[in-house]
């Protein structure tokens, strides 16, 4: 597919090539920037007012923007426009520019995209939203929905995709038109080459399969431009499970060398197609548990997470680091041993961290039910109730517990906290049952 690629003046790429655009002069601009993507001899190029953009971001729409932009980041995305202008000058305020998302129903939630009046009311609602945010000077480019494709059978959203990006390209001819996409393949890619062409590049989403991105792009024979629109740790749909399928969630420590080692392997390493990319989540949420893919917590502190992407956009790590931990144990046995629990009994749990920079390091432990929610796609899932046991330190790292008496899964949070803004984070899935008597 030749996806609709925007030219600029050919004079200027010479000079384009040899600059980029700063934080100070985004923020000093007070009209409309001027967004393209361009096609050179290596491949393709986002411009801002003429000078090469690598997109250097995150998922965001309520985190911590100071934090961001003092990382090394050039940009963020949202989900919907809500909000959108005050967010936009707080992104101006920072030298941040915004990939900014258009809520688009979606299949899985019951939308018909064989309803032609329903597919026109959204479309109004859309042309309203774009116009009153298009000139804003922190604005990088539309995202026309997330994920479409999830859970998505009637080919005809692309047609809707495709109407929007081709209106909003004759309103707004200064801002790339993008979608994102759940994963990638030749049967997707042939869906966007017949049914939205309009659209100036495309989003792909992948965690841990990001490591199959090449074969990817090989296999749909897609050669235009693209962003990796959300990438992090392994999704809870790809770690290994316990015997009662609980997933394994990766300790913060472990998630921040996966984003070191994918971001390298299979970000940076494309010059030629991929224009940057938004790690996955600025902020937190819970979805199967609270710490599964926010890069922090819900009381602020900034994971090791955050110190990778400030190392891989600016090449210096923070003054103050995260604290270092290794996986939790409960009475010596890991979470892919599958440890199932006498109801009402002690046991001990352990964990080792360690602080780079010295700093006191503080421990704390809850108990929560296992999340029984099902939902896909990032949807609204509530925070499983703490359930009340005895629990008593042992010394740094070690805690005597009593396992609740009601049988059922569970699973056992700790997080550290070094007092200056930084935590580590580890938990650990476990069952409660009836054991049998011993012989």
């Amino acid at each position: 597919m030749q996806m609709a690629v925007r030219t600029w003046l050919a004079s200027l790429l010479g000079l384009a090539l040899t600059w980029s655009i700063t934080p100070a002069a985004m923020a000093a601009s007070a009209r409309p920037a001027q967004v393209q993507i361009v096609k050179i001899d290596a491949g393709y190029q986002l411009l801002v007012d003429g000078q090469p953009f690598r997109v250097n971001g995150a998922g965001l729409e309520s985190g911590n923007l100071e934090a961001l932009a003092a990382s090394g980041a050039t940009s963020f995305r949202t989900w919907r426009t809500e909000g959108g202008r005050r967010l936009l000058d707080r992104a101006r305020e920072h030298g941040l520019m915004v990939a900014m998302g258009i809520e688009i129903a979606r299949e899985r939630h019951g939308f018909d995209y064989d309803d032609a009046a329903a597919v026109a009311r959204q479309f109004a609602r859309v042309r309203r939203e774009v116009t009153s945010l298009k000139d804003h000077p922190a604005l990088l480019m539309w995202v026309v929905g997330n994920e479409l494709n999830l859970d998505g059978r009637n080919p005809r959203v692309w047609d809707a995709v495709n109407q929007i990006a081709e209106w909003i390209q004759q309103e707004d001819p200064d801002h790339p038109v993008m979608t994102t996409l759940a994963g990638f393949n030749p049967e997707l890619a042939e869906q966007l080459r017949t049914r939205a062409p309009a659209l100036d590049l495309i989003g792909i989403q992948l965690y841990g399969d990001i490591v199959q991105l090449p074969a990817k792009l090989r296999d749909s024979a897609w050669d235009g431009p693209y962003i990796v629109t959300e990438w992090g740790p392994s999704g809870h749909w790809e770690v290994p499970l316990t015997a009662w399928g609980a997933p394994i969630e990766d300790d913060s420590s472990r998630k921040a060398e996966l984003l070191l080692d994918r971001y390298q392997r299979y970000i940076a390493s494309d010059h030629r197609q991929c224009l940057g990319s938004f790690v996955f989540l600025w902020g937190q949420k819970q979805e199967r548990t609270p710490t599964w893919y926010g890069m922090f917590l819900k009381t602020g502190e900034a994971t090791a997470a955050v110190d990778a992407m400030r190392y891989l956009w600016t090449g210096a790590w923070p003054g103050n680091r995260s604290p270092s931990i290794s996986p939790l144990q409960i009475d010596a046995r890991q979470a892919a041993d599958s440890v199932v629990l006498a109801p009402g009994q002690s046991y001990r749990a352990a964990v080792s961290a360690s602080d780079t920079d010295g700093d006191t390091l503080q421990f704390d432990w809850r108990l929560l039910r296992e999340s029984e929610a099902r939902s896909v796609g990032g949807d609204a899932e509530e925070v499983p109730r703490a359930v009340p046991v005895r629990m008593r330190a042992d010394g740094p790292g070690m805690l005597q517990f009593t396992s609740p008496r009601r049988s059922g899964n569970y699973r056992l949070f700790v997080t550290v906290r070094d007092g200056r803004g930084h935590a580590a984070h580890a938990n650990m899935p476990f069952r409660v049952e009836k054991l049998p008597a011993r012989p």
